[in-house]
Order: structure tokens, then C-alpha cells, then sequence
């Protein structure tokens, strides 16, 4: 069980039978009165926000979730499928429940799915893919206009700031978390 003074950020439990995560934890102690803490979580499954306050004494259940290590397939209108490299049992997401990771998953990339009552109801991307560069405009040395990074488009449609020195077909190293360049890859 989790007491409420154990509640932090990204802390799993279970509200009414469904499981969320926390998404914000606030301590508050007003002059007069019991202390509390103000929570905003987010429903795993439909990715709704809840706001609740709880008391020092509440506990909670934690959720039952388990991750698998699962490798994408491919996309068929808006369903993602995911193949499990051991027994070669196949899960579906929907493109709601992949949301933006959609801009970081290709061909054979493998990643961890994340389950409540074995059924798939998100995706933990790595912090780290090498995505191909399909188009990057010429940088002409010299152009202080532009500064020191230019658009690219990733082979996943993404498009993300990189140094000027990145050329249509490298194979860059992006961070998943916020979207930015890390390095070109090797080849």
C-alpha cells in the first residue's frame, strides 16, 4: 500500500478500480486546519486528468501494471502492432494511446509496452533512436540570418532544429523525451 506522504510524481496507483499516474504533487498546509496534499493524475487508459486532495492518512493501492519488451510491426489505419520477440504474441495500441511516440517508432525498434490486466494500454519509448534525415536544405556558410541550427525532416515525418552541418541522408541520435538532436549516429 502507498500512504499519501509516499505520493510523488510519476507514482502508479489505482482510483476508483483504474489505474493513473501522478502527474503533480502538492504539499499544502494551510494556517488553520489539516494539512493535505493536491494531486493532478492521469487516467492510464483513457489519459484523462483528475484532480483530487487527499489526506496524510489515506493510502492507496498501487496499480498492477507490468512492461513487456515488444518490437513494432507496423500501422494499419491509425492501430500501431507490437510483436513480442519471445513467443511472437502480437498486441495492438491505438494511435491515442501511442500518441506523439508515433513521431519516434520505426520498423523493428523495440521499446517496453505497458500493461494493466494483460491489456496494452501505453508505450515507454527508449531515451534514445537514430532516425534517418529524408530532407535538409543546404546551409550556406556564412548566413548569420539562420543562426546556428536549420530544420531537417526525419524519416518519421518529424522535424526538429539540428547544426548546420547535417545533410539529407545522415542517420542522427535524437533524445525521445524532448525531441532534440543528440549526435549524428553511426552508420
Amino acid at each position: 500500500m502507498i500512504n499519501a506522504g509516499e505520493l510523488r510524481k510519476n507514482t502508479k496507483l489505482m482510483v476508483d478500480n483504474e489505474p493513473y499516474v501522478m502527474v503533480e504533487v502538492q504539499f499544502v498546509k494551510p494556517g488553520k486546519g489539516v494539512a493535505f496534499y493536491k494531486c493532478k493524475m492521469r487516467n492510464l487508459i483513457t489519459g484523462m486528468l483528475l484532480e483530487r486532495t487527499y489526506r496524510s492518512g489515506d493510502v492507496f493501492e498501487p496499480a498492477d501494471l507490468r512492461e513487456r519488451k515488444m518490437q513494432y510491426s507496423y500501422v494499419q489505419d491509425d492501430e500501431y502492432y507490437f510483436m513480442d520477440t519471445k513467443n511472437y504474441e502480437q498486441v495492438m495500441l491505438t494511435a491515442e494511446q501511442v500518441g506523439d511516440a508515433k513521431d519516434f517508432i520505426i520498423d523493428n525498434l523495440e521499446m517496453d509496452i505497458l500493461f494493466f490486466q494483460d491489456r496494452a494500454i501505453g508505450i515507454t519509448l527508449p531515451n534514445f533512436v537514430d532516425l534517418d534525415v529524408v530532407k535538409a536544405e543546404p546551409w550556406a556558410r556564412g548566413d548569420s540570418v539562420a543562426g546556428d541550427s536549420k530544420p531537417v525532416t526525419l524519416e518519421t515525418g518529424l522535424v526538429i532544429q539540428v547544426p548546420p552541418f547535417v545533410e539529407e541522408g545522415d542517420k542522427i541520435t535524437v533524445d525521445t523525451r524532448n525531441g532534440a538532436y543528440v549526435t549524428r549516429a553511426k552508420k
